[in-house]
């Protein structure tokens, strides 16, 4: 039928090939497959221009965000729901996939998470001023909201230092049950016993064997990679006060993915903007990005427009 109407136009019988067959049924399958591809549209439509340059600009002003970190900024102070796998596609680098696997006997974390209403961790960080001393960082944080609840430095750590930190640390009518670390010599017979005082019980982690106190370890690392890698420290007081500016953020600003994605110490206040569209906002508003530490990281909301 298709000779017979192109019949009309030319001589037909001069651009006859012979073939086999299975040619004739390639060529038919070619020009279903693109048939079927102009047909249907594969992948996701792309997001909007706007929204592909905030996503840039968030990485530029942010080198030690990932995706998941850029999609819950957005999801939770925007509205906008985009997968880490959309926004993969605008940053530099994809980060690398974790390592490990599940096993059969229950892990640390699945202990740990069972039990993290009741549980509190501690845990030292060392860090090199200007001059090449030595300051250590201390860290207690809650399990169950992961968030950081003491922090504070010093040139000479003691063991009374550190019980006189955690007394200031933990309320008198606090609901912990028990309390994690490591086997520091600072963490001696005395100081457990003294916490024993306070309602806790002490738990102590096995020899060389950090993935234990996974949490507080995951937080110790992202306060390197988010803070400490970025500054040289002058003195100690510079240092807290440094630190104390990034608790803020962590605690109030900072989404975790664990969470939900969520905050750990959400404000009151805090709004919930929720777009009509998933990938567009609404006219009546603008983003606007408050810097953290002089611009090392960003903090992003809604603010509506002027009429």
């Amino acid at each position: 039928m298709t000779l017979l109407w192109l019949s009309r136009w030319f001589d037909w019988r001069s651009a006859l090939t012979v073939v086999t067959p299975k040619t004739f049924i390639g060529w038919h399958r070619m020009g279903f497959e693109l048939f079927w591809r102009r047909k249907c549209q594969s992948g996701r439509p792309r997001i909007p221009p706007e929204l592909q340059h905030l996503i840039r600009q968030m990485a530029r002003e942010n080198p030690s965000w990932g995706e998941e970190r850029i999609a819950n900024e957005l999801l939770l102070k925007l509205g906008l729901r985009v997968s880490p796998r959309t926004i993969r596609k605008y940053l530099p680098e994809s980060p690398a996939a974790p390592a490990g696997g599940p096993r059969g006997d229950q892990r640390w974390a699945t202990f740990l998470k069972n039990h993290a209403e009741a549980i509190i961790a501690c845990d030292f960080c060392v860090v090199a001023s200007a001059t090449f001393r030595f300051l250590y960082v201390l860290v207690v944080m809650e399990h169950a909201s992961r968030r950081i609840i003491y922090l504070n430095v010093t040139r000479h750590p003691t063991a009374a230092w550190t019980l006189q930190q955690l007394r200031e640390a933990i309320p008198s009518d606090h609901t912990y049950r028990f309390i994690l670390h490591d086997r520091d010599a600072i963490f001696s017979i005395g100081f457990d016993a003294s916490l024993a005082h306070l309602g806790l019980e002490v738990i102590e982690t096995p020899v060389r064997s950090p993935q234990a106190n996974a949490f507080c370890e995951r937080l110790i690392g992202t306060l390197r990679r988010e803070c400490l890698d970025w500054i040289i420290p002058l003195t100690e007081g510079h240092l807290r006060k440094t630190l104390r500016s990034w608790l803020l953020h962590y605690n109030r600003g900072r989404p975790h993915s664990s969470l939900g994605p969520g905050l750990p110490d959400p404000p009151l206040n805090l709004p919930v903007h929720v777009q009509r569209q998933r990938h567009r906002f609404d006219r009546s508003s603008r983003v606007v990005a408050h810097p953290i530490l002089n611009g090392l990281h960003h903090e992003y909301s809604l603010l509506a427009r002027a009429a």
